[in-house]
């Protein structure tokens, strides 16, 4: 009997000296949480997007705390969520800028020629690795990669072969623009209006060979506002949409392939 009392009792001794070292441990090495974080995790809509650049809503908010991040940089809020966050953390709210994604590229079925029958697997990555089903190797592939991603329902394909941008219902997260494999879509302002529709490089006659809605590098739009647009290999890049004159913008929409022009034609440009 004492030769199986004598391990116990060591074992039992042990075993309370190591569980009080380790709670000795944690009670030294802790770190406290500023309840602080708790709060503003509550504030935002768990949407684990990512659109913030963290890796879920959880991870924003210490970073918000940590005042690693802005008060502002959660899209999907928006801004009665970022007014909450200002509130507890009592700080300033700050500006936000609603933004949206925006598709440049007008190369539908009608605009784009084929380059032939594709049948592999539907999507868009997969055919860009085959070199795409359109002539156009820098054009939209027509296969929702971008709309699958979209947990927001704010992309959907039209009858014309291109996705559309819900601008109600776009929370900026950007999956879009990650989906997209010929980098087609861009997170923008919204009130910047006046769009280059086009990632084409190519010469201006072999582009215009393989779309119709192609920039053919004729510098028309860089004329006419030099101070905001440029050309840039073969193609028209905005540098600054807040220096594009409105009373420019009829000579910018000039464009004989309508590849820059305003997006929303029959509205007035917000300046802003």
């Amino acid at each position: 009997m004492t030769e199986l009392l004598v391990p116990i009792l060591t074992m039992t001794a042990l075993g309370f000296l190591f569980s009080t070292g380790l709670v000795l441990a944690y009670n030294k090495l802790k770190v406290e949480e500023d309840p602080k974080i708790e709060r503003v995790s509550e504030i935002l809509p768990q949407a684990n997007c990512g659109a913030c650049g963290y890796s879920g809503c959880r991870a924003f908010a210490e970073a918000v705390v940590k005042g690693k991040a802005p008060v502002t940089g959660c899209p999907v809020g928006g801004e009665e969520t970022v007014a909450l966050i200002a509130e507890t953390l009592g700080v300033d709210a700050g500006e936000m800028i609603k933004m949206v994604a925006r598709l440049h590229c007008r190369g539908t079925i009608e605009a784009a020629k084929s380059r032939g029958c594709y049948s592999g697997i539907p999507t868009c990555y997969a055919s860009h690795l085959i070199g795409g089903n359109k002539q156009c190797s820098y054009g939209c592939l027509g296969y929702g990669d971008c709309v699958k991603v979209c947990q927001f329902d704010a992309l959907y394909m039209d009858e014309s072969g291109l996705p559309v941008v819900r601008e109600d219902k776009c929370m900026a997260c950007g999956k879009c623009v990650d989906a997209c494999p010929r980098n087609l879509f861009e997170l923008h302002p919204q009130a910047q209006e006046v769009l280059v529709f086009c990632r084409s490089e190519d010469r201006g006659p072999m582009a215009r060979k393989v779309c119709k809605a192609a920039c053919i590098a004729c510098s028309i739009c860089a004329r006419a506002c030099p101070d905001a647009i440029v050309m840039e290999n073969n193609l028209a890049v905005i540098t600054d949409f807040k220096k594009i004159d409105p009373d420019k913008i009829p000579d910018i929409e000039k464009c004989p392939t309508d590849a820059i022009g305003r997006i929303h034609k029959d509205e007035e440009i917000d300046e802003g």
